[in-house]
């Protein structure tokens, strides 16, 4: 359909128009939602520093010292004026390798989480994730110094006596069968930076009043750990983890507890979502700290969006 336009004098065609602002309308509604991440200025906001020419005083008015120091020839990043440069010194080793992808885990021995059970400063009565550690006060995990949690140790295991569903981000095989031999469960999992900076910190993240984000998936070389059913991963298959779980009782000497009998058999067997951060909160949903109240989405893109 054409309408004639008496300011331009020209027909326009309506259902092309219409048709090309649900084509763009479409578009925006799967591309990433706008985030400090992806701001930037517009263009010729901001401009470079140039050197001033008179309005400073002294012998270089500002420009510093002599030669290339005032004419601003910066040297490039590691050229040490021609001497044999470091990295050329010393040759590359396997053992630092991808150290820019590699985490750091905090440690907590399994004397100090009986500690806690003991002085009543974590409960066992609900699953146990990084966020019931931090708010313990004794720990804190920096997402920005490359720390990806928290890592159970073996130390003072032998006085371990608490049944729990915890869920850490590193454990080794005396760990797990620790946490197995007194009935409870355990779950390595992986958060991203921005999930761990949520779960560290909820009431701060509540209080932008923005959706709960997707957890990411672990990197390439995490995938293998974290789909071990050794390992106890959060994305191996569960009936392989009940079979480890049986193998590894026969190798440690102890008898497995059944824990579809005991009466904290919906505790210990509850798990989250590989995208999910909080244990009862979905992706997508925006906690109202104010109003307390919880905003879920409705459109079917954001269900679509948020999915895991």
């Amino acid at each position: 359909m054409s309408v004639f336009l008496p300011s331009s004098g020209s027909y326009v065609n309506i259902m092309a128009s219409s048709a090309g602002t649900e084509k763009a309308l479409s578009l925006l509604r799967r591309l990433p939602r706008v985030g400090l991440s992806n701001l930037k200025p517009n263009p010729g906001a901001h401009r470079n520093k140039t050197r001033s020419r008179g309005m400073n005083g002294g012998k270089t008015h500002g420009a510093g010292s002599k030669g290339s120091g005032q004419r601003q020839n910066f040297m490039r990043l590691g050229y040490e004026t021609g001497n044999n440069p470091f990295y050329l010194r010393f040759p590359c080793q396997n053992y630092y390798k991808g150290h820019h992808l590699k985490l750091s885990y905090i440690p907590v021995c399994m004397g100090k989480l009986q500690m806690l059970v003991d002085t009543n400063r974590l409960r066992t009565d609900i699953p146990v994730d990084l966020t019931q550690l931090v708010a313990t006060g004794l720990f804190s995990v920096r997402p920005e110094e490359k720390e990806g949690g928290f890592m159970l140790e073996d130390d003072g295991m032998d006085h371990f006596q608490t049944r729990m569903n915890i869920e850490v981000q590193w454990a080794s095989e005396a760990v797990i069968a620790a946490v197995e031999r007194n009935g409870g469960t355990i779950t390595t999992a992986y958060y991203d930076p921005i999930a761990l900076g949520a779960a560290c910190n909820p009431m701060a993240f509540f209080k932008r009043g923005v959706a709960i984000p997707k957890r990411m998936l672990p990197p390439q070389h995490l995938i293998d750990y974290y789909s071990d059913p050794k390992n106890r991963g959060y994305l191996a298959d569960p009936d392989l983890v009940a079979k480890e779980r049986f193998i590894l009782a026969q190798k440690y000497g102890y008898e497995l507890p059944d824990i579809k009998s005991s009466p904290d058999k919906d505790m210990l067997l509850e798990r989250k979502d590989p995208r999910q951060i909080f244990y009862g909160l979905e992706p997508g949903w925006v906690v109202n700290m104010k109003d307390k109240v919880i905003v879920k989405p409705t459109d079917p893109v954001l269900k679509e969006f948020y999915a895991s």
